[in-house]
Parts: structure tokens; sequence; C-alpha cells
């Protein structure tokens, strides 16, 4: 028999990002006025939402910031992920919980990161800028070890990048190899315990006639998510990347990449990189999908 509890409640939206159509995109569950979860409670909520990531939003503790958020994945706590951010500022700005203006921002675990907002209403566009990108060659063992867990039916050039997360970029060369792409999930997990990464990225150039530049697909399956469906930080990564290795030329300073169509959705992120800096920022639009209360887990 169960003991009738009053209910704690918090508002709650789950935001599709990086499309405009709703159930296209990446879906995040953002959950307003949680000063009192402690992180426990947080990562209670986010295993139980089951996305791919869920942010808590709370006051600023730095002077300058606009807000505050923590990003949970459904087992983890993540100090930057680039589709929370995006959704998040969205969910704010549509709430009228933080003052509509050009440029925000936001305090997170990475620090203060700047969100140039563009536009508004259903056509609003939202970026941030990621934090700065650091790669690391890859041991050539371990390299081999990653092709052969993706099944990459060719060579293909892989790299260690941490962009506030650490991910593993495969550049497999063109879209077709990237779309077709039968990764075994179960080498792909068992990787991950020997390699620092929340997961792999793989990217190809685009072919002709696409209204993008770029495709990407990014796996995440030691963290229970096998395909994520559009990856914010995966694509500033990549974005950083291309401009390190000299190879922005055919995508461009400013870009889009698609990712998702292999999963059901068909979202888009806009990437842009700073060619004096290496400063990427990734952005898109938001759509809400589901507006409420969230009944808080008790103690």
């Amino acid at each position: 028999m169960h003991t009738q509890c009053s209910l704690r409640t918090s508002s709650f939206k789950q935001v599709d990002v990086f499309t405009a159509e709703p159930m296209r995109g990446n879906a995040l569950a953002v959950v307003f006025d949680c000063e009192e979860l402690d992180t426990a409670g947080m990562q209670r909520i986010a295993a139980w939402t089951n996305l791919s990531e869920t942010t808590f939003v709370l006051p600023p503790t730095q002077a300058g910031a606009d807000y505050r958020i923590r990003i949970f994945t459904p087992r983890s706590e993540l100090q930057f992920a680039g589709h929370p951010s995006v959704g998040t500022a969205h969910a704010l700005l549509e709430a009228e919980r933080i003052q509509a203006k050009e440029h925000l921002v936001q305090e997170c675990g990475a620090g203060l990161l700047p969100v140039r907002v563009v536009g508004e209403g259903a056509g609003r566009r939202i970026f941030v800028r990621a934090p700065k990108a650091r790669f690391a060659a890859m041991n050539p063992a371990a390299a081999a070890a990653v092709l052969k867990a993706l099944r990459a039916a060719a060579p293909a050039a892989v790299h260690e990048a941490n962009i506030g997360l650490d991910w593993i970029l495969c550049d497999l060369g063109n879209e077709r190899a990237v779309r077709t792409l039968q990764p075994d999930m179960q080498a792909l997990t068992a990787l991950r315990a020997t390699i620092s990464a929340v997961g792999f990225a793989v990217f190809g150039r685009a072919e002709p006639a696409r209204d993008y530049a770029l495709a990407v697909r990014a796996f995440c399956p030691a963290d229970g998510i096998p395909e994520d469906p559009v990856t914010g930080s995966a694509n500033a990564a990549i974005g950083a990347l291309l401009h390190s290795t000299g190879q922005l030329g055919a995508p461009g300073a400013s870009y889009r990449a698609s990712q998702g169509r292999e999963v059901g959705r068909d979202g888009y992120v806009d990437v842009r990189v700073d060619a004096a800096t290496g400063d990427v920022e990734i952005g898109g639009q938001c759509v809400t999908c589901v507006d409420g209360m969230l009944a808080l887990p008790h103690d």
C-alpha cells in the first residue's frame, strides 16, 4: 500500500533541437525551478526521461552570466553539450524567463559560454560558442580498433578531440560512407572502457546538389545512446578539426551539417568557424513539443 504524498513540481519543456519541424531533431528535456534538487535527484530525472540529455536551469553563480545549467545524460553529468545549450536557451526565451536580446551568456560546467540569438519567433536560430577545441594524435593500434568497431569499409583519418568533452572523430571522406555505416555497437561499448571519450562521430562531404555540406553521425552506446539523433558538440569538434587541418575549403567557414536520417530524424546544424581564432559556434532552430509540469522525485 502506497502512502499519498504531496508532489513537488517544476515547470518543464521538451524541446526538439536543430529542427523547425516537431519530432525531426534531437529531443531535450528542460527542467526549471529545480534549486532544491541535488545531483542524485537530477541524475534520477535524466535517467527517467531517457533522452540523450536533460538540462536543469539554476540561478547563475558567476558575474556576467544570464543563467546556469547542469547537463545530464541518462547515466552521467556533462560539462558541456551543444544541443542542450541551444535548446535550453530556446526554452528560456520562449518562457520569458530571461530577457530577449541578441547576446546571452550561459554558465555551465565548462565555464561561461557566449550564446547568440538570431531572429525571433518560429524562425529564431540560437548559436552557442563551444569551448576551445584541443586535438591529440591517436596511436595507430587504437585508431585501427576504432575503424574495426565502426566497420569502416576503407582506411580513414581518426582523431581524438576535446571540446568540453571528448570525442573520437573519424573522417570517412564522403556522404555515402557515412550513411551506409553499420557499426558494431558492442565493440564500440567495449572500446569506450579503454578510450576516454563520450562517443564516436563520423563525417563525410555531401554529395552534389545537397542543401548541406557535411553528413554526420554520432554513436554513444556506452551511455545508453546507440546513435545520437543530432549532436552539437560533435559538429563543433568537426568544424574545429577541419579548421586546424586546413580542410575548411570545401564546406567553407560557414556551413550546414545534416544528421539523424538514419534514425528517422532530419536535423540541421549550422556551423560557424572563425578563420582567425578557430572558435566555433554551432546552432539552429528549435521547436517545443511538450510544455507543462514535472513531478519531482521524493528524497
